[in-house]
């Protein structure tokens, strides 16, 4: 690619704006894949360091915010895979949450759907964060999870019955 270093540097802030940009759907979605607010955190950090060294992969006509979810997607794979080997334990689900005693009906919700998506499958957890909280379309989340259409609809409608039995 013979791009000008003045273009190139317009490309670099250009992917480091998106990621201003998109940084708290990014922590919400570390938070879905994560179980955890530390990991979750880590999980992001891990994924900007990658967008940042990898900006000229980023093809601009394609939605920012799907390429940056399938990082974080894989940066979680490679995660899991590395504590696998290590044989490190995930902090317990505790770790972390605390409930305020004034907490809210709201606050409370917030917390039942947390509680509930957190024991769904991952492959459903993903869907529902990527297309029901995150509001990508079937198409960009397919994409960011790298599966077919059809079989991110068939997992969101599994986690979608699964979190409303858990819920009702």
């Amino acid at each position: 690619m013979n791009e000008t270093p003045a273009s190139t540097k317009h490309s670099l802030q250009q992917v480091r704006d998106q990621i201003v940009a998109l940084l708290p759907r990014m922590r919400r979605f570390g938070r879905a894949i994560a179980r955890h607010p530390s990991d979750a955190d880590d999980l992001v950090q891990i994924a900007i360091e990658r967008a940042l060294l990898r900006y000229e992969q980023w093809r601009p006509e394609a939605p920012f915010h799907s390429w940056m979810f399938g990082i974080m997607r894989n940066a979680w794979i490679d995660e899991a895979r590395a504590r696998s080997r290590q044989g490190k334990v995930l902090a317990p689900e505790e770790a972390g949450l605390e409930i305020p005693d004034n907490a809210s009906e709201a606050q409370l919700r917030m917390l039942s759907v947390q509680k509930a998506m957190a024991t769904l499958p991952e492959e459903q957890r993903l869907a529902v964060a990527l297309v029901l909280v995150e509001g990508l379309s079937y198409k960009e989340a397919a994409e960011a999870l790298d599966v077919p259409i059809g079989t991110l609809t068939s997992r969101l409608a599994r986690g979608r019955e699964a979190l409303q039995k858990q819920l009702e």
